[in-house]
């Protein structure tokens, strides 16, 4: 087996890069953003090798002119950090590293309105989160169950007597958007729209293509705020819509910031994670015979399943000069963090590739961490124990349907088609 320096050596580059980066600590790790694919059982084994402990722990991507996606940072390029104690730091040390700027997507078609609460830091970041903390809590997200388990036993048995379902397409896709569409009062036709939007602005990496579905979910998204302000209801939008913050009512540009935001993250995060979850169930069935058997144990092995499944590697930007780990990083550096590696520290995971749904002190990366940890990870968490209690009560043992591409990108792309199938 090739050792981690010598993979090192092998993903070594010389693209421009700021002055100040060592030219041995410039290589391409790209791949290692979700944007390659493969058949392993394990997607994110690929990224074993960079959990060494002799590599250097700060890497730096320059941009790859070539590269359709992948690494934070630009044409700047980005400084990678992959250690659980590094990436720790990252989101949670603000006076070091900023969220500013974070997913502003919109600012490609001119629009000057903030993510509201992402890109935003500390101190005036808390008042956005507490405003909107109350409608994501964890007696928030107990009080939506009955909503929750009756979409999840609605979907589950309109299939289950068919003994085949494909779990990427038909469910995953649909089932937390459903959710988040009843939360938010979206109205249920846009529900295609929604996606189709989605996908052109996270995955299609065509510029026009993108600035077309900004231009088209902005405009969708302002006259829905503007129908909430003439006729309130019950729902979120209406209620972030005549809200209060410290006493007054939200600009236009605080109402458009926060909608956007919510909308553009409660899309398509959990639906990854289901597809990857039953993926790996499918391929590795003592995990869902061991389920099956101890449904005790279907908290903790949700928390397993994120750690194993990384969706996101979030980014920083430095906000002043300073020295790490002997290295000088200047104001306006990117800083990404590699969750695909830090969740498999052996530094702060035991036997980290293993599948262990008993493991305790189960903190990942997978919702990052610290102030700007994931608003929706309540919620999230909710619809997968709920998926998995509901789904072994009706569904035998299942397994990938002969002959179909159980092909995964390891991170946000995911899987758009995987055919299960099991006996009648």
């Amino acid at each position: 087996m090739m050792t981690a320096a010598r993979m090192l050596d092998s993903i070594r580059v010389d693209y421009p890069a700021p002055a100040h980066v060592p030219a041995e600590l410039k290589v391409d790790l790209g791949w290692a953003m979700g944007s390659v694919p493969n058949d392993l059982v394990d997607p994110y084994l690929p990224c074993a090798w960079l959990t060494d402990r002799d590599l250097p722990p700060l890497l730096f991507n320059p941009a790859n002119p070539k590269a359709p996606g992948g690494i934070a940072g630009g044409m700047r390029g980005a400084w990678v950090v992959h250690r659980y104690e590094d990436i720790e730091r990252v989101y949670t040390d603000n006076d070091h590293f900023s969220n500013r700027g974070t997913a502003e997507f919109q600012a490609m078609i001119g629009e000057t309105f903030r993510s509201i609460p992402l890109a935003i830091d500390p101190p005036e970041h808390g008042k956005y989160r507490m405003f909107l903390m109350p409608h994501f809590s964890p007696a928030a997200v107990a009080r939506m169950d009955a909503t929750i388990r009756g979409v999840v036993v609605e979907m589950i048995e309109g299939f289950a007597g068919q003994g085949e379902v494909d779990i990427a397409w038909d469910f995953a896709r649909a089932f937390p958007v459903r959710i988040f569409m009843g939360l938010m009062g979206f109205p249920a036709p846009m529900f295609e729209q929604f996606l189709a939007w989605e996908w052109d602005i996270l995955h299609s990496w065509d510029t026009q293509k993108t600035m077309a579905a900004l231009r088209a979910v902005l405009a969708f998204l302002r006259g829905f705020i503007a129908e909430k302000e003439r006729e309130p209801d019950e729902h979120l939008v209406s209620k972030i819509v005549h809200g209060r913050i410290e006493g007054r009512a939200l600009s236009a540009d605080e109402k458009i910031g926060t909608v956007w935001f919510l909308w553009l993250g409660g899309l398509d995060t959990v639906a990854a994670t289901i597809s990857q979850m039953f993926r790996r169930m499918a391929l590795e069935p003592e995990i869902q015979r061991q389920l099956r058997d101890h449904p005790e144990l279907i908290n903790s092995a949700v928390e397993e399943f994120l750690r194993t499944q990384p969706i996101l590697s979030s980014a920083r930007t430095a906000r002043r000069d300073f020295e790490w780990h002997g290295v000088e990083i200047k104001a306006g550096d990117a800083i990404q963090c590699l969750n695909p590696a830090g969740n498999f520290d052996a530094a702060r995971f035991p036997d980290p590739r293993s599948f262990d749904m008993t493991r305790k002190g189960n903190r990942h990366f997978t919702f990052v961490a610290g102030v700007h940890l994931c608003l929706g990870a309540s919620l999230a968490r909710r619809e997968l124990r709920t998926l998995l209690e509901e789904w072994f009560r009706r569904i035998p043992e299942f397994r990938v349907k002969p002959g179909a591409d159980t092909t995964v990108f390891p991170g946000l792309l995911s899987i758009r088609n995987l055919p299960l199938v099991w006996d009648v």
